[in-house]
Order: C-alpha cells, then structure tokens, then sequence
C-alpha cells in the first residue's frame, strides 16, 4: 500500500511526539475523527505505527522511543508523578534511581531534599543533583547508552550489588496486564533487577500510556514493587495484582 501525503505527516508526527491523538490530528488535517481512525488503522496494519486507544505510539513492535520523544510523552503527568514520588521519600535517606524520564521527574522533584544519598545509573540525573550540597551523588560505571545517557552492563550490575539503600525509584518501558514489568535492553533490565534486590522499599513510577506498550525483556513483576505510582490505572487485572500483593497504588489524577 502507498502512503498517502497524510500518511507520511501522520508518521512524522509520531516520531516527533511519541504518539498522536485522533482528535488531534482530525483539527490538524481538517478532516472527520473517522477518516483519521482509517488512517491510523491502515498504518497500524502496515506495522508503521502501534496503534493505543485514542491515538497511535511510534514505533512498534521491540523498537524503543527516541529519548527526546520519550521526554515529551505525557510530561505533565510525569511531573505530577515525580512530585508524588519526592514526598515518599524523607531526608536523610539513601535511594537507587534507574534510567527513564520519569525516574528523571522524581530527581527533579527531590532537589529541595536535605542529606540525600542517590546512587544512579542514569547520568541526566547525576548531573541534575550533583550541584546541590546538600544530596551526596553516586554514580555507577559501565557502559555509558549514547542516545539516553544510562548505564548498563555488568559493570554498573556489581556496582548496584554494593550498596543496601532506604528506597529505589525506577521506571519500565512497558507493564503487561499480567503484572510483568518490562523493557528493550538486556543490560539495563539486569541493572534494574540489581536495584529491586539491593532496596528496602521500591518505587515504581510510570504513566499509564506505559500499559500501552509492550517490550521484549523481563524485568519483573508487580508483586516486586512496594509502591506504584501512576496518573491513572484502569487495568482491572492490575489493580488485582496489586491488592493481592499489597502494594500501595498511588494514581495521581484519581
């Protein structure tokens, strides 16, 4: 099937953003919410985009966002998040923080915390809080992944191993509706899966477009995790997960 000139913008707008809406894209095109829906599905059919209720994500399949697309992707609700992330945790307490930009919204919402000791994998967040004197900044050593500054390998696995902390904020690519927590990399999974063995209580955040995609590599599962913070869970089978479990669910938009 050829691509339309609509088709092609629509594409490029999902790699611009992450994801586009259909009643976006109906007012930007100037055409019916039907004619869009169309669209989307014949390029979903394609396997070009991936499509999500209301919308579309790019790319599909085992491929991961562009950081920056990343960053952008529901950014209020990731601030919002990170802010009810900070007021878990007191001062004076020692955290792990892994790589994803919503781990990165919690850093910047714990900068007016006193006496913090943060060990992280993720160099955007070294570099947010190691100017502050009142947070003791550590970061691990390995592999430095070019296009998100996180790292990975067995370098930063034994490092994490070192360390028994109060708390560790991390974020996923993708939960399943079993309760699987996932991502795309091997070797920032087995970083992440060092962080959950090393921590007292784990944090785990991530807005609900992440129930919304999928990633190849297991991480996890729910049962894991001590809290969860998202805007908002409308998984049945996950909120049944998590009472079972016990954990505490904190939807930021409820």
């Amino acid at each position: 099937m050829l691509l339309t000139p609509r088709h092609s913008e629509i594409i490029q707008l999902a790699k611009d953003k992450g994801r586009v809406l259909v009643e976006d894209l109906a007012a930007h095109f100037q055409v019916t919410p039907q004619t869009i829906r169309k669209d989307l599905n014949d390029l979903c059919d394609q396997r070009l985009l991936t499509r999500i209720h209301g919308g579309a994500l790019f790319p599909s399949g085992i491929e991961n966002l562009q950081y920056e697309a990343r960053r952008k992707i529901a950014a209020d609700e990731k601030d919002a998040i990170g802010k009810a992330a900070a007021r878990l945790i007191p001062d004076n307490a020692s955290l792990f923080v892994n790589i994803g930009t919503t781990t990165e919204a919690v850093s910047k919402a714990l900068l007016d915390h006193k006496g913090l000791m943060v060990i992280t994998n993720n160099i955007n967040v070294a570099n947010r809080m190691r100017v502050y004197p009142s947070i003791e900044v550590v970061i691990a050593g390995g592999v430095v992944r070019g296009s998100d500054g996180g790292i990975v390998g067995e370098a930063a696995v034994d490092f994490i191993r070192q360390f028994k902390v109060d708390y560790a904020v991390i974020g996923v690519s993708a939960i399943d509706h079993d309760g699987a927590l996932l991502d795309f990399d091997y070797r920032e999974v087995k970083v992440a899966q060092a962080i959950i063995a090393n921590t007292r209580h784990v944090i785990l955040v991530a807005d609900r477009a992440k129930f919304e995609r999928t990633a190849p590599v297991r991480i996890g599962h729910l049962n894991q995790v001590n809290t969860f913070i998202t805007d908002r869970c409308d998984i049945p089978s996950v909120r049944r997960i998590l009472a079972e479990a016990e954990v505490e669910l904190i939807e930021t938009s409820a």
